[in-house]
């Protein structure tokens, strides 16, 4: 029989040879989920023999994993901003540089007694989810074009006990007509931003596992920008708020698409790597 520490040796050498970054983490990840155990507590459990059902399910993650499916689909769920979320292949997997994007609201509207948000492209709810455990004066509006994702981000909003504070809408900001939104304190949005060229581009966790239309606009990755910038006088109260998350390289141009649409107080943010990566403005 193979034991706990035997298993995660032999898929840590077999992740490796296959190019897998992060080999052991990811092995000791997968044999914790499927143990249903946090991933230290291997460490309590080394000597601990896995069954043919357990080693068959690991086999099988292995394989996902090898085949470059991202870990966290494999997994089914994610954290972000302390929130843990379930995902599937309907989203996008929520990232790090995401929670720039929510520490910055959250700290610009700490102090506000109430106020009203439109979450453009919600996704798996991270960014709505997130700001509304950390400011339970704030409710919301998510929309999104993907019924599979509105599906999930309802479920995350009640795994979450947020759902008496966030509604979710089936929209396509691009074509429905706008007006009948309402008007919010603040809109956010991580739209699609990849060009369809640089999609071509892209690793295969990516390109082959996440939804092609979270990911990219086909065309030169400033369309959704645009129409909401365009959009934002139908969308914002007055002294109302935009935030972007942004794509390697399109800081400039959303700068000045925001100036030409009369926003000011405009601040970019970087990430992690130095990369421009918020964006925000106040429509005057």
């Amino acid at each position: 029989m193979i034991t706990v520490l035997e298993a995660l040796n032999l898929s840590t050498d077999y992740l490796n040879k296959k190019g897998i970054e992060s080999a052991r983490l990811n092995a000791e990840l997968m044999l914790a989920s499927i143990l249903n155990c946090k991933r230290l507590e291997l460490y309590l459990m080394f000597d601990r023999p896995l069954d043919e059902t357990e080693l068959q399910q690991y086999r099988s993650y292995l394989s996902r994993r090898v085949h470059r499916e991202p870990l966290q689909y494999i997994l089914g769920e994610v954290e972000f901003f302390n929130v843990k979320l379930k995902v599937n292949k309907s989203v996008l997997i929520p990232r790090p540089e995401t929670e720039l994007l929510v520490e910055k609201i959250i700290n610009d509207f700490k102090e506000k007694t109430h106020f009203r948000f439109l979450d453009i492209g919600v996704g798996s709810g991270n960014i709505s989810i997130a700001i509304l455990k950390n400011l339970t004066q704030s409710n919301s509006l998510a929309i999104d074009i993907s019924e599979e994702a509105l599906s999930l981000a309802k479920g995350n909003s009640v795994l979450n006990e947020v759902n008496d504070r966030i509604e979710f809408l089936k929209f396509d900001i691009l074509n429905d007509d706008i007006i009948n939104l309402g008007k919010f304190d603040i809109v956010i949005s991580n739209p699609p931003y990849v060009s369809a060229d640089d999609y071509e581009t892209l690793e295969p966790e990516l390109k082959v596992y996440e939804p092609k239309i979270a990911l990219t606009d086909l065309y030169n990755g400033f369309t959704f920008y645009k129409k909401i910038i365009e959009q934002s006088s139908l969308l914002l109260n007055e002294n109302g708020r935009i935030y972007f998350e942004l794509g390697k390289g399109q800081s400039d141009d959303v700068k000045m698409m925001l100036k030409e649409k009369g926003f000011d107080k405009i601040d970019i943010i970087k990430d992690y790597q130095g990369i421009e990566r918020i964006i925000l403005g106040e429509l005057k």
